[in-house]
């Protein structure tokens, strides 16, 4: 069982992504912690579509401190690892993010309107791979998150993607090291 599994066990929504990676979990993982913006420049782009161009997030910045500061928190850690846990109305032009102070505070969640979403980072047998998970409050939030996902889906994907590619390459370049 993952880690992302215990986190958020059922969902509505779910969307994986995998790439080859060379090093050890724990190379692989301080890759993705340390990936700047300036390595994502198709994330960066999106990111800044999506914040109507006020996002400031640009150059050597790491994208996990724009990741959460947004209102995501990590939540759960093994050394192969790691999930980031969210909840949030992304159909809302700004996303409307609560904070999750922790795994229970984010599990308990259950306020109509809402989406809990979960992402995690994995790495196992050579693969670099990411889930994420949502979960609606209720019907409402369900109908809302769905025309949002048919939209963003494709875009979503792409993002994903390329944070895996740009993470693979860094702990390769490491590894190599």
């Amino acid at each position: 069982m993952t880690l992302l599994e215990e986190q958020l066990p059922r969902w509505h929504h779910r969307e994986r992504h995998s790439v080859a990676c060379a090093g050890p979990p724990d190379v692989v993982l301080a890759a993705f912690d340390a990936l700047t913006w300036h390595e994502v420049p198709l994330f960066r782009f999106l990111m800044g579509i999506r914040s109507l161009g006020t996002s400031g997030r640009a150059g050597d910045r790491r994208i996990l401190d724009g990741f959460t500061g947004m209102g995501f928190a990590p939540t759960l850690s093994a050394p192969d690892e790691i999930v980031y846990a969210g909840i949030g109305r992304p159909w809302s032009p700004r996303g409307g993010m609560r904070r999750v102070s922790s795994a229970a505070d984010f599990e308990a969640f259950d306020e109509p309107g809402w989406a809990k979403m979960a992402v995690n980072f994995h790495v196992v047998d050579g693969r670099l791979s990411t889930e994420t998970r949502v979960w609606l409050t209720s019907p409402s939030a369900r109908r809302a998150f769905s025309a949002y996902w048919l939209v963003i889906r494709p875009f979503s994907g792409l993002v994903r993607r390329s944070w895996l590619t740009a993470t693979a390459r860094r702990a390769g370049a490491i590894h190599r090291a």
